[in-house]
Formats: structure tokens, C-alpha cells, sequence
């Protein structure tokens, strides 16, 4: 298992810095992995993480792939693990006296603000799917690990404040954001949360999927699982193609080199949507009503038959991905009442 801060060098200017796994019995933070890259003279983070500890790591890192006269920080999406140390751009700008810029999802800002409102939410909509601590607590008590929380920098603008370029990639094409002279490419995917952008790193041929390859389901309330999947199918053919030749993610510690290593992990996670969707089918069944905590427990057992992981495995979050299941099959509680049974609205009237 790598440490937290452990760096792995792509190329003379490239370094991934990994983070770690979630552990909330141990008080340990999930810390997303981050890119620092050097674009001719502009040095580049793609997310900061979380902790002193891995804030010390990238400030290496950008020792490591100098010389650089200016500061660009990108941010993925709004999570915790991902923007914990966002200030990093004014202490580098006031420290080397250069120009910093920081750029967030408009998407995602309301989060980032009041990241306690955001996970109450998001553990309010599974209450009564599992044996679950009070929504109230468990979501201040999550974001409580997250030490320190800077999120914003005092040059912190929204992508969206800059003019929406069509970006063309090989065959592909994507909306989104240039910077450093079209050597670094913010493309708009939105599948993870409603903010989640992937960075394309042209000059080395690095893709960086984040959080979008976070499992077969998406968990987050803000997730559309439409649109992790058609994320998921244009990055294989960036590969497919040759246009990104090393797939980095925000929570596995590896590097996937060329096509004969991504494509296979990106159809994968496709192939396990299909299949899981497939189980939850003969789960939920045609007619009467689901029984929340008892799908769970089956969801669980049809997650874990597809081959299903995902980043911080556990039963908070298996229990968030369940309630995207039914809603992607098109159930919906039959009241507001915590574990209130699903079924399926009828389709005419009468029936």
C-alpha cells in the first residue's frame, strides 16, 4: 500500500502524488491523488487533497518538475479529499512572487461552502436503506476529518467565468476550458457530481479520469450515471486512438500505460454497469414493492458478483449507490417515511 505523499515521477515535469483510503473508525481522511505538471513555464496542480502532510508532498513535487514563473490550480470537483489544500496558490504566488490562478466547477461551489449540508443530504436519502448513524451527525462528523479545509484561494474564479470552448481530441470532440497554450485540456464530464471535470495533459499524454472511474455506480446524490459511462466510453477512445497514452485516477494507485492497460479497466467498469444493472433487475422484479434495507443487502451481493470495488468501499456508500440503482430503474419511495417501501409509479392511470 503506497503512503500518503508518496510521488511517482511520469516524466521530468509530471509527478502523480498518491493519497489514501478512507478509514472513519481510524479518523483517517480519504485523500484524492494529484497531478503537479509543468507546462513550458506554468506549473500545474490537478487537485490538492487534504492534510498538511500530503500539502507538503506537492510543494515537493513542484520543486521536483521546475523551473515554473506561474501557478495553475485545477480543481476536479468539490469533494473534501480533492480541494482540502486549494490556498496552495496564494502562498506559492505571494512566496515566489508569481501570477496564480485557481479555477473550481460552478457546479460545486455551493458544497465547497457548506460541505456539511451537502453529505447531511447525501445520508439523508438512504436513511432507512441500513443500519446507518443519524444523518445529522454522520455528515459533520465525516467532513470533520478533512483537516485543514482551505477550498478557496483569494484568486479563486468559476471555469465557467471563462469563455466555453469546443475542444477537439482526435475524433472526439468535448465541452470545456484550454490552459498553458492548449497544453492542458479541462473537459466537462459532470458524471461523479454535478461540477466533475477530467484533465488531459496533452504534451505527455496524460488523462486523468478522477473521480469519474469511481466504481460500476455512481453514489453521490449530484451523480448521473449517463454520464459517467459516456465519460468513461470517450476517454477509451482517447486511448484507442493514441491521443492519452497514461490513465491516472483520483483513488487507485497505479498507472495505466497505453491502451492495452486502460481500455480494458475502462470497459470494465462499463461491463460491470451493464451487469449490475442486470442483478438489480431480477432484484427488484417487475411488480410489488422493494423493501429498502432488504435490497440493500441483495445489492450488495450483486455488487460484490460483477466485481464491483470502486474507491472507500463500505456500507454508507454501497448504501448511496443502492439508492441510484433504483432511481436509474425508475422506482421511487412511496413516502417520506425512512424506510418507506420503492415500487414503480404506474404508468396510466388506473393500472
Amino acid at each position: 500500500m503506497a503512503a500518503l505523499g508518496e510521488s511517482i515521477g511520469i516524466d521530468e515535469r509530471t509527478v502523480l502524488v498518491l493519497g489514501q483510503e478512507l478509514d472513519v473508525e481510524r479518523g483517517q481522511p480519504d485523500v484524492g491523488n494529484a497531478l503537479v505538471h509543468r507546462a513550458g513555464e506554468t506549473l500545474v496542480f490537478v487537485d490538492t487533497g487534504v492534510t498538511e502532510v500530503f500539502r507538503a508532498a506537492l510543494r515537493e513535487a513542484a520543486d521536483r518538475v521546475g523551473p515554473w514563473s506561474r501557478v495553475l490550480v485545477l480543481t476536479t470537483h468539490g469533494h473534501p479529499d480533492h480541494v482540502g489544500n486549494n490556498d496552495l496558490a496564494d502562498e506559492l504566488a505571494e512566496e515566489y512572487g508569481v501570477p496564480a490562478e485557481h479555477c473550481v466547477p460552478a457546479p460545486d461551489l455551493d458544497q465547497m461552502r457548506d460541505p456539511d449540508a451537502y453529505w447531511v443530504r447525501a445520508f439523508e436519502r438512504v436513511e432507512g436503506m441500513a443500519p446507518l448513524p443519524d444523518p445529522a451527525v454522520a455528515g459533520p462528523a465525516l467532513v470533520s476529518l478533512f483537516r485543514p479545509y482551505r477550498p478557496f484561494a483569494a484568486v479563486t474564479r468559476t471555469y465557467e467565468e471563462r469563455p466555453l470552448e469546443r475542444i477537439r481530441v482526435g475524433s472526439s470532440r468535448f465541452t470545456g476550458w484550454t490552459f498553458a497554450d492548449g497544453a492542458v485540456r479541462v473537459l466537462r464530464t459532470q458524471g461523479h457530481c454535478a461540477g466533475h471535470v477530467i484533465v488531459h495533459l496533452r504534451d505527455c499524454g496524460v488523462l486523468h479520469l478522477s473521480d469519474e472511474g469511481n466504481g460500476a455506480c455512481g453514489a453521490m446524490a449530484d451523480a448521473d450515471q449517463l454520464k459517467i459511462q459516456t465519460a468513461l466510453g470517450a476517454v477509451a477512445r482517447l486511448f484507442e486512438e493514441g491521443e492519452a497514452v497514461l490513465l491516472t485516477d483520483g483513488h487507485t494507485f497505479a498507472l495505466r500505460r497505453g491502451a492495452e492497460a486502460a481500455v480494458p479497466f475502462l470497459d470494465g467498469l462499463l461491463d460491470q454497469a451493464a451487469a449490475l444493472q442486470s442483478a438489480v433487475l431480477g432484484v427488484t422484479g417487475a411488480s410489488g414493492p422493494v423493501v429498502p434495507g432488504e435490497f440493500t443487502a441483495r445489492f450488495a451481493q450483486a455488487f460484490a458478483a460483477t466485481g464491483g470495488g470502486g474507491a472507500n468501499p463500505n456500507a454508507l456508500f454501497l448504501a448511496m449507490m443502492a439508492v441510484n440503482q433504483l432511481r436509474e430503474l425508475g422506482l421511487r419511495p412511496e413516502s417520506a417515511a425512512p424506510g418507506a417501501p420503492w415500487s414503480r409509479a404506474p404508468l396510466q392511470p388506473g393500472d
